[in-house]
């Protein structure tokens, strides 16, 4: 629907609801002909028309000035206050058209006869249709705001991950070359064997990409192949303990976390025949720790920093459980939290096939201010008809119209309530409030 078309249906809608409150209030509908109806009808279309078009050019051009972020109800002042001044102008040229043209009164007489009383009516319903849109319209621009920083928080948060997890390739492949590098040099044969090794490794590593979490158990027999890779070059001078399996086989941990961890201890400790290095994965309290006797190199590469700092910000994206390191004067231990159960906190969004719950509420929203607006317009529209037919062809003393005013009116009322209310009961807050009691609940059952 067009934006000329859809303005035409407000203002019709809007000329239809004071043609029934101005005829309740003055006692009206005591119409002799049909023609006199469709007269008097006519006139307050044309009064909606010009009054509702007027506000709305007024309208948009408040929307397309430039507002600071504190300026709402300076804006709010000023809507009001144009509104008023435009409405008071659009009454006194229609009153002044209408006395001149139609009944044949002239300017002058017209002047002096006008009181305050001829636009008391029009200003009232004015700004109170004013009001009732500037609500809407602010309660509308927050939703979109509120929608619209969820979704820069989830984007974020999902690029973050995504460009975590991409660290790992280049630099897993940057120093397994570099290992490689050495091997040549020290043992060929063995660089032969750990090329082929590293083939199959680095395929675990592209298959492991694009996945938050994985199995302990995928994890330790990943870290028992990395570890024959680094046996291959420093033979006896490294020793390895490793379970053979986890004690929960649903625990997860984040990809490549021992071999990031492994290949730390390697990088900053000597690894000689004489002082061979210690190292040794085990469970403890929910936690698997990566643990090595602590002898530092002399003279260490500065670090890319890429390794212990990548695992500890993949678990602040996915957990509320942290990294813990303890170092102590003969031992350094780095303990990665088992996670024992499903994400469900990172969620990555991929246009036109996956999308988060916060566009899913956001689309509800939607169709639910969609479906009220439908009611509230075959409301306006089937009503004055109805009364209408009351007054044209069935006897005054019944006023039959007012039980279906009523009831569809109060349906209206409880659709308005829950569509837009926050904080009432049954309102969007209040299940909004339900769910998140929910998910804490749930919540507290996760990552346990």
């Amino acid at each position: 629907m067009t934006k000329s078309a859809k303005n035409i249906i407000i203002t019709l809608i809007i000329g239809s609801v004071v043609y029934v409150i101005g005829n309740m209030l003055s006692g009206g509908f005591d119409y002799k002909t049909v023609s006199e109806f469709l007269i008097d009808f006519g006139f307050y279309q044309l009064y909606a028309f010009v009054l509702g078009y007027s506000n709305m050019a007024f309208f948009d051009y408040m929307e397309r000035r430039t507002w600071k972020k504190g300026d709402t109800i300076k804006r709010v002042l000023i809507g009001i206050a144009g509104s008023t001044m435009i409405t008071l102008i659009g009454l006194f040229f229609l009153r002044a058209l209408t006395s001149v043209f139609l009944y044949d009164v002239s300017f002058e007489t017209f002047i002096k006869n006008e009181t305050w009383q001829g636009y008391t009516f029009g200003v009232w319903i004015t700004l109170t249709i004013v009001s009732i849109f500037h609500v809407i319209f602010f309660y509308n621009r927050y939703q979109k705001n509120k929608i619209k920083e969820q979704k820069v928080i989830a984007g974020t948060a999902s690029a973050k991950f995504d460009a975590l997890k991409n660290q790992l390739d280049p630099h897993f492949l940057f120093n397994s070359l570099n290992v490689l590098t050495s091997l040549i040099e020290e043992n060929p044969k063995n660089a032969q064997k750990f090329t082929t090794s590293l083939s199959k490794v680095y395929r675990y590593v592209l298959e492991q990409k694009n996945k938050d979490l994985i199995t302990v158990d995928e994890e330790l027999n990943f870290a028992r192949t990395y570890m024959s890779l680094l046996k291959m070059r420093f033979e006896d001078s490294i020793i390895f303990e490793i379970p053979d399996r986890a004690s929960n086989s649903e625990s997860k941990v984040v990809p490549l976390s021992l071999q990031l961890l492994l290949e730390n201890a390697v990088k900053h400790n000597m690894v000689t025949s004489s002082k061979p290095l210690h190292i040794k994965i085990y469970e403890s309290e929910g936690m698997l720790i990566v643990e090595n006797n602590l002898q530092p190199k002399q003279i260490v590469k500065k670090s890319s920093g890429v390794g212990l700092e990548n695992i500890k910000q993949r678990y602040q994206l996915l957990s509320n459980k942290t990294v813990s390191i303890n170092q102590q004067a003969s031992s350094f231990a780095v303990a990665i939290p088992m996670l024992t159960k499903q994400v469900s906190i990172m969620r990555t969004i991929e246009p036109k096939t996956q999308f988060d719950d916060r566009y899913v509420r956001a689309r509800k929203r939607v169709e639910d201010m969609k479906e009220f607006y439908y009611s509230l317009i075959s409301y306006c529209i089937v009503i004055p008809f109805l009364i209408f037919i009351w007054f044209r062809y069935t006897p005054h003393t019944i006023q039959w119209f007012w039980f279906p005013m009523l009831g569809w009116g109060m349906g209206l009322a409880f659709h308005a309530y829950k569509v837009y209310v926050n904080d009432g009961v049954l309102g969007n807050g209040w299940e909004k409030r339900k769910i998140e009691k929910f998910m804490r609940e749930e919540e507290e059952k996760r990552w346990n």
